[in-house]
């Protein structure tokens, strides 16, 4: 058994001579209740080589306190974590492991520091007795368990928001502490200074910036390095099913997959060729959550746009338990995949990929010309498509000839996206015009797909005595909608053919 909450927390430096402020005069506090003294032993878990600490993950067993257990934190956004927890155990529970999967790809994890606290605990609570945050001072011995056996000691303060309180209220504290004289850690979490600090050059960590892209190869490699990584990072969040999880997973896997296609004069494509293949499969896979969600909506969208009057049977009770048999098949396919060993496999090839890029000649040229090029001839290949759609009769032919055009705009897109921060303001008004093209024609292919669906569930429907009618009305409805997608293509398609990068950009 496992549960989670949002950690919202400051650190700050101190010492043995650090006095707090009174904090029962900050704005908002009614009460500072000392809880007295606690004693924390943790245990942090990671590969030898350190792979969750470098994800800014961290995987801990600890013994007292009131949530004594293993707790995985992942990040959120600065000062944010979620924290998954899970009862005391002697190894890392599955569930745990399977959230820092896509980290470790495969490695064990081993005792790498251990971190005894004894923290002095204070409540701020407001007027009526509610909790708004809790401040501890906490004396830290570290002792490194794994890569050296360095010890270290500090002092510092933390403040944690109380569930569902209001972030602008850290702010708040922090403000008091530091006009105390006390000051922000220096370190980005407590487990980063352990590391540093009992490492043998016992620095603390800082985060480099990346180097500014020079090349054609290294904006390529820039982008394909983001969506890589994100790929791992959205990894947690699928397996705990969060909001639209599965479509940014899904979404970095094509920008990635259509970079490695496009920017073929840049990377060897015999060389990611492979690795383009295990992409698209991995996109399919999890197109069929995503795909399911997004039907799922607008099927309920549109029964909800009609009139009382015109629903006609148990058509909700109906959608419902499509949507519910549909859902609960393709999260368990997720599962699976995100679970298998071809998938670990694709992320261990990206790994490999971004530490040896197969570069080829124009990859050291001057970004402006190639990219530009590479942004051109998708954008080629995007005018065929249309022409050649819309030069069809209304019919299948047509739809799956429009829906060969939307890959072929994502696909232009994704590459001017790439483009965009060496080719500047050419590149980004690019992108807003192919998306608006782009989104056309996926609502398009959305209600060619809803109709499909439709007509499927009004013959179950009719098959089980239960009156057909609304379902061909929302048939109707999604007939008219996809010609009212195709009558505003034309306008669309001419304002997205007048961005031509290449030009711009002089080439």
């Amino acid at each position: 058994m496992a549960d989670s909450r949002r950690e919202i927390e400051r650190k700050y430096e101190a010492t043995d001579a650090t006095r707090l402020p009174d904090l029962s005069r900050v704005a908002g506090v009614g009460e500072v209740r000392h809880e007295g003294l606690m004693e924390l032993d943790a245990v942090y878990y990671d590969t030898e080589d350190l792979r969750l600490a470098a994800g800014h993950l961290t995987l801990r067993r600890r013994t007292g306190g009131p949530d004594a257990g293993w707790h995985l934190k992942l990040p959120v956004a600065a000062g944010v974590r979620d924290e998954i927890r899970a009862p005391l155990s002697d190894t890392p529970p599955p569930r745990l492991a399977a959230l820092i999967r896509s980290r470790v790809l495969g490695a064990s994890v081993v005792p790498v520091v251990r971190l005894r606290s004894a923290r002095d605990v204070h409540v701020l609570t407001g007027p009526d007795g509610t909790p708004l945050a809790e401040l501890g001072v906490d004396e830290v011995h570290a002792e490194r368990l794994h890569g050296g056996d360095r010890t270290a000691t500090w002092t510092e303060i933390e403040v944690e928001l109380a569930d569902d309180g209001d972030p602008a209220f850290l702010g708040t504290v922090g403000r008091a502490l530091e006009e105390a004289g006390i000051r922000p850690s220096a370190a980005p979490s407590e487990l980063a200074r352990a590391l540093a600090e009992t490492a043998p050059d016992a620095t603390l960590p800082r985060e480099d910036e990346p180097a500014e892209p020079r090349t054609a190869g290294d904006h390529v490699l820039a982008y394909v390095r983001r969506h890589a990584e994100a790929i791992v990072a959205l990894d947690p969040a699928v397996r705990r099913g969060l909001p639209d999880s599965v479509h940014r997973m899904r979404v970095a896997t094509r920008r990635l997959r259509s970079a490695l296609r496009t920017y073929r004069r840049v990377l060897d494509r015999e060389a990611t060729r492979p690795l383009g293949t295990e992409l698209k499969w991995l996109a399919a896979e999890l197109g069929v959550d995503r795909d399911q969600e997004v039907l799922d909506a607008r099927l309920r969208a549109r029964l909800d746009e009609l009139p009382r009057a015109l629903v006609l049977g148990p058509v909700r009770a109906r959608l419902r338990l499509w949507s519910v048999a549909g859902r609960g098949g393709s999260r368990r396919r997720t599962a699976a995949v995100l679970d298998s060993a071809r998938y670990l496999a694709l992320l261990r090839a990206l790994e490999r990929l971004l530490a040896q890029p197969p570069l080829l000649p124009a990859a050291a040229a001057a970004p402006g010309e190639e990219l530009a090029r590479a942004v051109h001839k998708d954008h080629k290949r995007l005018a065929a498509r249309v022409a050649h759609a819309r030069a069809l009769p209304p019919g299948p032919d047509r739809d799956a000839a429009l829906h060969r055009a939307r890959k072929a705009a994502k696909r232009a897109r994704y590459a001017a996206e790439a483009a965009r921060p060496a080719l500047g303001k050419p590149a980004k008004k690019s992108v807003k015009r192919l998306k608006a093209v782009q989104s056309l024609l996926g609502d398009h292919r959305d209600g060619v797909v809803a109709r499909e669906t439709l007509r499927a569930l009004a013959v179950r429907a009719q098959g089980a005595g239960e009156p057909s009618f609304t379902w061909g009305l929302l048939y109707g409805r999604e007939e008219a909608a996809a010609r009212e997608a195709e009558r505003a293509l034309p306008k669309a398609w001419r304002r997205a053919a007048r961005t031509d990068v290449r030009r711009a950009s002089g080439g």
